[in-house]
């Protein structure tokens, strides 16, 4: 079956949450995010995008499933902590358009969802006047002990979109590691992109 590229906002976007909760909770347990998820912590994460005018989610569907997305919003309606270290970089918040989050179920990966990820996000910023986006890749060591030996990186997939790292920008935001049992700050470095 041919998997569908849906545009979710208002009402659509609102019924995509749980969905949507349960995908990040699976796809992001894998490195590098090793996130515990919990559906009481996706609730109160994603919540804002109900909230937030401008605020998109991209869905995958094969059939009625949701089977991966995309996040995005104004940056001025995230949260402080990804807004903070690019204000004091000189960038206006309110000028940005961050690109939240990509999960999607590896059986499906390695047919092109993740540029079509991109493209509509990028399509509905240009929409809402942005020119401009950013988003955060988490930094784990290089000698983590639960880094796959076969993991590959996707700095370059994002750079031949165009986007690049803003070198000294990064985010600090916590969340509940695998096997851990409390959250912690994760660093991320902040990646940029003028359309």
């Amino acid at each position: 079956m041919a998997i569908e590229i849906r545009r979710l906002t208002g009402e659509e976007l609102k019924k995509t949450l749980g969905a949507l909760a349960q995908l990040r909770i699976s796809v992001f347990r894998a490195w590098p995010y090793l996130y515990e998820g919990s559906l009481d912590y996706e609730e109160k994460y994603l919540g804002r995008y109900a909230e937030t005018e401008g605020a998109v989610i991209v869905g995958a569907y094969d059939g009625d499933r949701l089977v991966g997305a995309a996040t995005g919003e104004p940056l001025g309606g995230e949260y402080e902590a990804f807004q903070a270290p690019l204000r004091a970089k000189g960038f206006d918040p309110d000028k940005l358009f961050y690109m939240a989050e990509s999960v999607l179920d590896p059986a499906y990966r390695g047919r092109g969802i993740g540029h079509l990820f991109f493209d509509e996000r990028e399509a509905h910023a240009k929409v809402l006047g942005f020119d401009e986006a950013v988003f955060c890749a988490v930094v784990r060591p290089d000698d983590h002990p639960m880094k796959p030996a076969d993991y590959r990186p996707l700095d370059p997939f994002w750079t031949k979109r165009g986007y690049a790292k803003l070198e000294g920008v990064m985010v600090a935001f916590p969340w509940q590691d695998v096997g851990e049992s409390e959250e912690t700050d994760k660093p991320m470095q902040v990646w940029h992109r003028r359309f």
